[in-house]
């Protein structure tokens, strides 16, 4: 990630506390996305939010709280120079290596049908990615999307 590129000042902000449920991440993709929209993007990028949230939201339902229950936080803000910064952590398991993790095709359950896709869905719909973890702590992941100007698309 660039350093300074997504720094802009905060125009306006979204909390949103949901429980580690599969039934909310709905709710969560819809939430940010409505909540983005007053930046008057352009269809295509509130399909890319809405991708990235998704997956964001099914990680901490399928692996941080690992069939227990447990929080989701979201943070959206929209920044100066229509940019949209996503934050979605929780309190689970956490993440043991980070780098490990957001290699395409890696999971830690290789039972399951996941693909381990998850941190790599979620780097194509966005411009830049963040993601920090502490085993037994939880682990927060901090998207950008930068928003083109209407009449660029």
């Amino acid at each position: 990630m660039k350093k300074g590129r997504f720094s802009g000042a905060v125009i306006n902000k979204m909390q949103l506390k949901l429980p580690a449920l599969s039934a909310n991440e709905g709710m969560a993709r819809a939430a940010v996305a409505a909540f983005c929209a007053q930046l008057d993007p352009a269809a295509v990028e509130i399909a890319d939010i809405k991708c990235a949230v998704s997956e964001a939201v099914t990680n901490c339902i399928v692996h941080a709280y690992k069939n227990r229950d447990g929080w989701i936080y979201i943070t959206a803000s929209l920044l100066e120079g229509r940019i949209a910064k996503i934050e979605i952590k929780d309190r689970g398991c956490g993440i043991e290596d980070v780098k490990e993790a957001r290699q395409p095709l890696f999971t830690t359950d290789a039972a399951s049908e996941r693909s381990g896709m998850g941190f790599t869905v979620m780097e194509s719909f966005t411009d830049a990615i963040r993601v920090t973890s502490k085993p037994g702590r939880g682990t927060n992941v901090i998207m950008y999307k930068a928003f083109g100007e209407r009449g660029d698309l």
